[in-house]
């Protein structure tokens, strides 16, 4: 019964009375006054929307602490192209007891005239540090990449009809670093990648590129569609390169034009909604059997043509 049980914290104290007692210490109107509103699920303590939040956050932080803070770019030739492409870099590794040649030479001569360090290794440490590229005893560290703004792409714009590469889903880093070579040599003014399902720079990126991607500016889009809209409101043309479109190679009179080329992924090719950003779609003529080209390989057939239509046109 009720005050009667012996359990700790059921026995009514000594002269208490029943209901409510004269005043309540302004506990009632405290009560009327509200907490405010009410925390997200996510902001309360003991919520499992605040607990799963709160995981999800330590695990991007064990994340952000395990990725590599720099890029370390490996090979005679890559290593050599990126020094005197005047890269940002901020040590160059040599294996000791290597085989010296003159681009060894010339690659430590390099970092020495740049104030770079350059240092002596050994063989499985390089191994290591290069995560088992084909180094040649060479690799070179060079910092994250900083990336432009799409609007700084047309801040180099001469007296030339820009032109602008941009990548719609191409992940491989050797196709990205093959696409930023191809657009450097050919004159390109820029290089566009999607924020999302993109390749970035990385010392895979590095190496193909053999350094142009220092000379060229590489930008980055939150959203690809809206950025090639935009540059076509200021008065770009937009082609996709399309195994199936509207027009071959042989017949691009754009290539003369304020031009953006669009590369498409090799599996999928140009998404739906940039394959609706595009004024034109452009096939490559090819032999009967071959259904495709690589991504980079056709990036730099179309940009070898457009560059050739322009000469003879006396644009560039």
């Amino acid at each position: 019964m009720a005050g009667n049980s012996r359990r700790q914290g059921a026995m009514r104290k000594p002269g208490s009375k029943k209901g409510a007692v004269v005043g309540s210490g302004g506990q009632r109107r405290k009560a009327l006054e509200g907490k405010g509103p009410t925390p997200k699920a996510e902001e309360r303590p003991g919520h499992h929307a605040y607990r799963k939040a709160n995981a999800q956050t330590r695990r991007d932080q064990g994340k952000s602490k395990d990725r590599p803070t720099n890029e370390i770019v490996a090979g005679r030739n890559p290593v050599v192209e990126c020094l005197r492409a005047q890269i940002p870099a901020t040590a160059l590794y040599v294996a000791l007891g290597i085989d010296a040649d003159d681009r060894v030479a010339d690659a430590v001569r390099m970092a020495a005239d740049r104030g770079i360090s350059v240092l002596e290794v050994s063989r499985p440490e390089l191994d290591r540090l290069t995560g088992g590229a084909m180094h040649q005893g060479l690799g070179l560290q060079v910092p994250p990449f900083e990336y432009a703004h799409p609007d700084d792409l047309l801040e180099t714009v001469g007296d030339e009809p820009p032109l602008i590469v941009a990548l719609d889903g191409v992940t491989d880093p050797r196709n990205l670093g093959a696409v930023i070579r191809s657009a450097a040599a050919f004159g390109a003014n820029g290089v566009l990648l999607p924020q999302r399902r993109s390749a970035g720079i990385t010392a895979v990126a590095w190496r193909t590129s053999a350094g142009t991607a220092a000379k060229i500016p590489v930008a980055i889009a939150t959203n690809l569609t809206r950025e090639l809209r935009d540059l076509a409101s200021q008065g770009l043309m937009i082609i996709g390169l399309d195994a199936d479109g509207t027009m071959e190679l042989d017949n691009l009179t754009l290539a003369t034009s304020p031009l953006v080329v669009v590369v498409g992924s090799e599996g999928r090719g140009l998404s739906r909604l940039v394959r609706e950003a595009c004024d034109a779609t452009v096939s490559i003529p090819m032999s009967a059997g071959v259904d495709s080209l690589n991504a980079s390989v056709a990036a730099g057939v179309v940009l070898a043509e457009v560059a050739r239509r322009r000469r003879a046109a006396g644009r560039v």
